[in-house]
């Protein structure tokens, strides 16, 4: 038995119906562009809706994160707001997927951490033409940005990652086939991309 047979749903008791396995997804930091090429697994989208049920993702518009087997986390780490949810997702997730260069080493939102944030925010809110008073946001409901944009795993325990800018199709169905059918995915040569 491997570490990962731990994290697999159980089987339903005889005469029970089968309870499909439940997948979310989240973007924190980042384009979207690893959603946008999961969802060009296509045609595969049936058999994976045949398989799983959507818990909090762009298929269900849910806010908030379930019990869930598998939690795929797109982007990197920039504000309270994403810590929040990135801890979320770990405590209600078995299996926790970082998809693509921003959840893996912080991507471009990361390409800030080389200016402080302080003077960021001073170049953005008070040297901007187009904002003639200035004045850096200040209100309760806009996320506290963190001095740094982090990968994922900084933050917290990540089980699996696909790399790529963003990961090709074929390999987000590779790591969901593997993991759906209680195995360790392995990405070949052909699917890992380092962008």
């Amino acid at each position: 038995m491997t570490a990962h047979d731990a994290t697999r749903p159980a089987p339903p008791p005889a005469g029970a119906p089968e309870r499909k396995p439940k997948l979310a997804t989240v973007s924190l930091a980042g384009c979207f562009g690893c959603h946008m090429s999961f969802l060009d697994i296509d045609e595969r989208l049936f058999t994976l809706i045949e398989h799983v049920t959507f818990d909090r993702s762009p298929f269900t518009d849910k806010k908030e994160v379930g019990e869930c087997d598998i939690g795929l986390i797109e982007g990197g780490v920039c504000n309270a707001e994403n810590v929040q949810i990135l801890r979320e997702f770990r405590q209600h997730c078995k299996i926790l997927v970082a998809l693509g260069a921003c959840a893996i080493n912080g991507g471009l939102p990361a390409q800030r951490n080389s200016i402080p944030l302080s003077s960021l925010l001073q170049a953005v809110y008070y040297s901007s033409p187009r904002l003639p008073h200035g004045g850096i946001p200040d209100d309760a409901e806009l996320p506290l940005l963190l001095d740094k944009v982090h990968p994922i795993h900084e933050v917290v325990k990540v089980d699996y990652f696909i790399p790529g800018c963003p990961p090709s199709a074929d390999a987000i169905w590779s790591v969901l086939r593997d993991l759906l059918a209680g195995r360790a995915p392995v990405l070949g040569h052909g699917m890992l991309h380092y962008d």
